[in-house]
């Protein structure tokens, strides 16, 4: 079961439509499943999730490479599908998806090595037992996925929950349906065998609910932290886990020795990119003082270049999401009311559902726009006097996602990334990190918790079982009533004695 089409169970209107964001044109229709009609695919799903946890890990591999594979022949569709729901550029949906292939190849390859029982220490009181642990799925997986990259994003999870064994509901944004359905028909495609393990329910908050009340044994949740706040309200109900990333306000430092075309390039890019709608996009840049002004020069010259639209030509897409235009506007309007000056456009930048790149500099640091996530091609360059009043700002953030630093030094720049709180950092690059499948993702503070991506991720959706087997009688049995206290105090005696010489 791919796509359940609403009963006539579920209360509300049985269909919604997707838009095109810079026309508002209809694309499709999808159904709105409710309560019921999770609960049912929740169950589907689940027997199928029973037959692949049964598989061998090399099974489950092979199915998955065929996935990855069936995806790579539809690339050209799946990313026309993406750029019609999200309106990024061609050329944009097709590197999301090239990367979400890559991810989904690591963790088809490794997973089989990262779950396999392994042997530990037992110890010196335990020296009689064989100890052992084993990462063992954990069931069905729930996925609320993002609009802003509906592929690559929902896949940090997606992939890395079945190659670790489990079963998959996915219920994409409602902005971006027909492309989780995509995902969900190429895997059937592939490894018809299994049809339903990943299942697709459509609809908006309400559907995302009844998802984590469904009885799934995990939810994987990328949005806002508001929504994730309600969304571990339903978990708590039952204690279901969950894995939250909540976005970013991801800061850049740019130190006295940086090469400043490389900075300015990155920073343009990682600010603008997908009409600056990247949970860990640059929206912070702390330079210091002596190169501050021709980093501007340089940000603004490359920021200026770019045009908002729908051709081939485009740099990148309108906004996905209408109401956010109006927090681009509202933390513009604050910034400069404030005291910050417009090194590139301003308000009338923001043209609904385009927003034309902004560069503004000596924003106060208790600003909207240096403190919440703006998520739209605005940028902030502010001057520092040094390095450390750099990470100190870059850290005072209550989001904790990404970062980058761009230093002369490799080695300096580096021990500048280790001080930073983010959980994860580039050098000399932005979201290097992101291409990387075998680094774990994630933040903390409002960006969340839990990682997806690599080892970390995929361990994220099994749970360890610990066993212990009596290899033979111990020469002391400390756990039987039967043994003399004095036999057991002169083998406590002897241990701590060890333990006091090592």
């Amino acid at each position: 079961m791919t796509h359940t089409p609403a009963t006539s169970r579920e209360a509300g209107p049985a269909t919604f439509s997707s838009l095109d964001p810079a026309t508002g044109k209809v694309l499709a229709d999808h159904p709105v499943h409710g309560p019921a009609d999770v609960a049912d695919a929740v169950g589907r799903t689940r027997r199928a999730a029973e037959r692949w946890a049964a598989l061998p890990a090399a099974g489950r591999r092979s199915r998955l490479l065929a996935w990855k594979r069936e995806l790579a022949g539809r690339l050209d569709s799946v990313a026309s599908t993406v750029a019609a729901e999200t309106g990024k550029p061609r050329t944009d949906a097709e590197l999301e998806l090239l990367l979400t292939i890559g991810h989904l190849d690591w963790a088809a390859r490794h997973a089989g090595r990262l779950l396999r029982r392994r042997r530990v220490g037992s110890g010196w009181l335990a020296a009689n037992q064989a100890a052992t642990v084993v990462h063992r799925p954990l069931g069905v997986i729930g996925v609320i996925g993002p609009w802003n990259y509906p592929v690559y994003t929902p896949m940090g999870s997606i992939g890395y929950a079945l190659a670790a064994g489990n079963g998959v509901v996915f219920k994409p944004s409602e902005y971006t349906p027909a492309t989780g359905v995509a995902l969900a028909e190429a895997f059937d495609a592939a490894v018809p065998e299994f049809t339903g393990l990943l299942t697709v329910v459509t609809g908006a908050g309400p559907t995302g609910e009844a998802l984590a009340r469904a009885g799934v044994d995990k939810v994987a949740f990328t949005g806002s932290p508001g929504t994730a706040r309600k969304v571990m309200a339903v978990c708590a109900e039952s204690l279901t886990p969950m894995l939250a990333e909540c976005g970013g306000k991801d800061a850049v430092i740019v130190t006295a020795d940086a090469d400043l075309d490389t900075a300015a390039d990155a920073i343009v890019w990682g600010a603008m990119g997908n009409a600056g709608q990247t949970c860990a996009g640059v929206e912070r840049v702390y330079a210091v003082r002596e190169i501050h002004d021709e980093l501007c020069r340089r940000v603004v010259e490359r920021a200026g270049e770019l045009r908002p639209g729908t051709g081939t030509d485009a740099s990148y897409g309108p906004m996905t999401m209408p109401s956010q235009t109006q927090v681009v506007a509202r933390h513009v309007a604050e910034a400069v009311a404030a005291g910050a000056v417009t090194a590139l456009g301003g308000g009338d930048s923001v043209a609904d559902p385009f927003v034309a790149p902004v560069v503004l500099t000596g924003v106060p640091e208790d600003s909207p726009a240096m403190t919440e996530e703006t998520f739209g091609p605005v940028v902030v360059v502010n001057a520092v006097a040094d390095a450390q009043q750099a990470v100190d700002l870059a850290n005072a953030s209550r989001y904790a996602l990404g970062a980058a630093v761009f230093c002369g030094s490799r080695r300096t720049g580096a021990r500048l990334a280790a001080r930073l709180r983010a959980g994860a950092v580039s050098v000399n690059s932005v979201l290097g990190f992101a291409a990387v499948p075998a680094l774990p993702f994630g933040g903390s503070g409002d960006s969340g918790f839990g990682r997806v991506h690599g080892a970390a991720g995929l361990l994220a959706f099994t749970a360890p079982q610990s066993v212990t087997v009596r290899r033979f009688a111990p020469p002391v049995d400390l756990t039987s009533f039967a043994t003399p206290a004095a036999r057991k105090a002169r083998a406590a005696a002897l241990v701590r004695g060890l333990h006091r010489r090592r």
